[in-house]
């Protein structure tokens, strides 16, 4: 059954109180100490430079032939 309270509940009786203010400034504290921590992360990223990335992007469409690789030849069968 229902068991009356002893204090009658209403919006002056019921707050968050110090434990929710308390959670609150945690969860703050937290944030602030996360987010210093991803930016040090991210400031140590190297990117890599558009010559770079061109460059890389060159030397796979052109590969250098090793000394395996016989070199290529033109289409009437004579070396370069």
């Amino acid at each position: 059954m229902f068991t009356p309270l002893a204090i009658p509940l209403n919006n002056d009786t019921v707050t968050p109180g110090f434990l929710g203010f308390g959670v609150v400034i945690a969860l703050g504290v937290a944030l602030f100490f996360l987010l210093r921590s991803m930016n040090k992360q991210i400031s140590r990223i190297e990117a890599p430079k558009e010559a770079e990335l061109k460059q890389a992007e060159w030397e796979r469409a052109n590969p250098v032939p090793t000394d395996d690789e016989p070199a290529p030849t033109e289409p009437n069968g004579k070396a370069p």
